[in-house]
């Protein structure tokens, strides 16, 4: 089982970013109380207490100190039976991660960093409003492994408008050479409700192009794959099947829960979403209530969510389980989307398992799309 943890503030508004958090520490205390009740109350969610995988996302965990992060950590040795190789990942900003700030992460048992380092090029960072610089970016992972963290993924974007391809280039040469196992590579998306968001609107910027992003997918495909990284997700890739077992665990249709606002839960046959309001959060979890929407999957869901994201995995999607939640043979029943698929060399059926094709890698969501059930 798996447990992920909102930690909702950022030193800053990244120009790109639709997630919930806020810039204001104000609440910041009273946050760290309410996750910790709420973990409490949220102890039977789960069928299974050991816990195999935590996960500090945001926002920016990485922001809360020493004691705030033992405090959260104590709670959950406290509340649920975590096991020992238990892979523990922090989200954090290069401008975070001293030594002593590595190593007291280490202390409190965090054994892997996922550091958001987005680019290396400092026109880029500058253009998204990072709160880091390029020689952060390169400094802060070679901090970490120096303080003995050597399970560390970096965030790279792409698709940021350039004159040519040539930032990339460089943002994958300097990735390889910091001699990672893990990399996740993100499309630079305009969320209406970002800064970029509003500037599309105003016509200050432009939407992305996307014959430039699916270059720019290719170049880093090829590039990461041609040094020994294997794209095990479309946004991941991996040395020595260096996979990300929390995020997997999200691939492969596995219960996790949802710990802060805004966060999300899954029991097998429900979601639910916390409230995405700190204040309102912290008012409800104080009187013992959990602020959380509860979404009962129906058949055509739950079959709609594997697909959606068991297509973007090197496993990709068994037939004999998307027919025992169907009750019906999923190939019969889709049987015209599938074939059509195959014949343009989208998807290929082997063994009972339905993949993406290289090709059709550039397609995925589209492709999931197709094959929903209404």
């Amino acid at each position: 089982m798996h447990i992920y943890i909102h930690i909702p503030f950022c030193k800053q508004a990244c120009y790109y970013c639709d997630f919930h958090f806020s810039t204001s520490l104000l609440l910041k205390q009273p946050m760290v109380e309410a996750i910790c009740q709420e973990i409490r109350l949220q102890k039977l969610y789960l069928q299974n207490p050991i816990i195999d995988t935590v996960y500090f996302g945001g926002g920016t965990p990485s922001l809360l100190a020493e004691n705030d992060l033992a405090q959260i950590m104590d709670t959950l040795h406290q509340t649920f039976s975590i096991k020992s190789d238990a892979e523990i990942t922090m989200e954090a900003n290069p401008d975070d991660l001293s030594w002593e700030k590595v190593a007291a992460l280490q202390k409190l048992g965090i054994n892997r960093l996922s550091v958001g380092i987005q680019s290396f090029n400092e026109g880029h960072l500058q253009k998204m409003n990072r709160a880091h610089n390029a020689h952060e970016a390169e400094n802060c992972v070679k901090i970490a492994q120096d303080a003995g963290i050597q399970n560390i993924t970096i965030d790279l974007i792409y698709a940021i408008p350039s004159n040519d391809h040539q930032i990339l280039y460089s943002d994958i040469q300097k990735a390889i050479s910091l001699n990672l196992n893990h990399i996740s590579a993100y499309c630079l998306t305009i969320e209406p409700q970002t800064v970029f968001g509003k500037w599309a609107k105003q016509g200050k910027i432009k939407h992305i192009d996307d014959e430039y992003a699916a270059e720019q997918f290719t170049i880093l495909t090829q590039g990461l794959q041609q040094h020994g990284f294997e794209q095990y997700e479309i946004s991941n890739f991996a040395r020595h099947q260096q996979y990300s077992k929390h995020n997997t665990s999200y691939w492969k249709q596995e219960e996790y829960l949802g710990i802060g606002p805004s966060a999300h839960s899954f029991n097998g046959y429900s979601r639910q979403y916390n409230i995405a309001n700190n204040a309102k959060y912290i008012q409800h979890i104080q009187q013992n209530n959990i602020p959380a929407t509860v979404e009962v999957l129906s058949i055509a869901d739950q079959v709609n969510e594997y697909l959606l994201t068991g297509l973007r995995t090197i496993w990709g999607c068994q037939v004999s389980y998307l027919d025992a939640i169907l009750g019906e043979s999923f190939l019969q029943k889709q049987a015209k989307s599938l074939v059509q698929l195959q014949a343009i060399e989208h998807i290929a059926i082997q063994n009972q398992v339905i993949k993406l094709t290289e090709k059709g890698k550039l397609f995925a969501d589209r492709i999931a799309s197709d094959l929903f059930l209404d």
